[in-house]
């Protein structure tokens, strides 16, 4: 299946950094901004994290929830949700099955080395589970501020 505008959101279930389940059908009824990331602690990572963190509650009042997605492990989140005091679920995603589900897993280069990882991805979806934008090419700083504009527009029009 192919990721599109206009399709279903792939449902899934993930943990969170504090070891609860969460699913995506768990906030139908809500816009929920759907961010997939490298890794934890890196500088675009948290550049964009923070960028989250800043705008949450202009979020929140509209409605709209924000999961983070990486690799990483429940440690690595604690550590990370804990040294940016982000308000919002980072979930866990051990081999990126989820990533690749959602088309935002493959091959990268760093450094002239190749190698396998989620890419910097995000998915705008709204209350009734369909994907409305799809972000494919994510800069790390202003993402969040242009998403939530994007949603808000999309808020506007319905």
């Amino acid at each position: 299946m192919s990721i599109q505008i206009g399709t279903t959101a792939p449902n899934f279930t993930l943990k969170d950094a504090e070891g609860q389940t969460l699913s995506l059908t768990d906030f139908l009824g809500q816009w929920v901004v759907l961010y997939f990331y490298p890794r934890d602690n890196t500088p675009g990572c948290t550049k964009e994290a923070c960028g989250f963190r800043d705008r949450y509650d202009a979020f929140q009042a509209q409605n709209i929830q924000v999961l983070g997605i990486s690799a990483d492990d429940a440690i690595s989140h604690q550590k990370f949700v804990k040294k940016y005091n982000l308000p919002f679920p980072l979930l866990c995603d051990p081999g990126g099955l989820v990533a690749k589900i959602y088309e935002s897993y493959g091959p990268k280069k760093f450094m002239g080395k190749e190698y396998e990882g989620i890419y910097r991805q995000t998915f705008a979806i709204d209350p009734a589970g369909q994907i409305v934008k799809i972000y494919r090419k994510v800069k790390p700083e202003p993402h969040a501020a242009e998403l939530f504009e994007d949603i808000v527009d999309f808020q506007r029009a319905v």
